[in-house]
């Protein structure tokens, strides 16, 4: 039995309440689909995104093999790096209360000073791993919106969960508690008014 004194206004008051509460709730269901509908293609993303990944890391694998027989470990360990003019633009995206992140890196790769003993195989050891560190970049952002679109979801289910097995059912209880309690008092008074005349 519930504390509240019964009466109509608190009747509607909580009727009013159950379908606020309702409403919240439907929106919250369809937040979960869509950022489920948006973790599934993230996941994509991210598969395509590591089979690249194998594609570029074998590349440059092989280009290290190439320089590393050409120069020997302490020849390519001396060879000079660029000064890179490259920096990584992050591009944030809302997405139902959640950051999203697309990442790329932009820029020129710059000039290098001179090497002693300069080789194709090096300049391509050097390109194949740039060409692998933009590409992780890329991974990273995905990542970082997977993680963060998970976080949402589990927090949003949460929400939902309250709502559906807690909350909704504690005012559908008040609320059938509430109008049975009227119309006994109804009752009561009628019976009253009938014989006490």
């Amino acid at each position: 039995m519930s504390d509240l004194t019964p009466t109509r206004s608190l009747l509607i008051a909580l009727a009013d309440e159950r379908r606020t509460m309702r409403e919240g709730y439907a929106f919250l269901d369809e937040k979960c689909l869509l950022l489920a509908g948006e973790m599934l293609r993230q996941v994509r993303a991210q598969q395509a995104l590591s089979r690249e990944l194998e594609a570029l890391t074998n590349a440059a694998h092989e280009a290290l093999s190439a320089a590393l027989g050409r120069h020997g470990l302490h020849g390519l360990q001396v060879y000079p790096a660029t000064v890179s003019r490259r920096r990584l633009r992050v591009e944030p995206m809302p997405l139902l209360g959640v950051t999203t992140l697309a990442a790329r890196v932009i820029g020129e790769a710059g000039q290098a000073a001179g090497a002693v003993n300069p080789s194709p195989e090096a300049e391509a050891c050097r390109a194949a791993w740039a060409r692998v560190a933009d590409h992780l970049a890329r991974m990273a952002a995905v990542s970082t919106t997977l993680a963060r679109l998970y976080a949402e979801y589990r927090r949003t289910v949460r929400r939902v969960r309250a709502l559906q097995d807690v909350l909704l059912p504690e005012i559908d209880a008040d609320i059938a508690d509430i109008d049975t309690r009227l119309e006994d008092l109804e009752r009561e008074e009628a019976v009253a008014t009938r014989f006490g005349r």
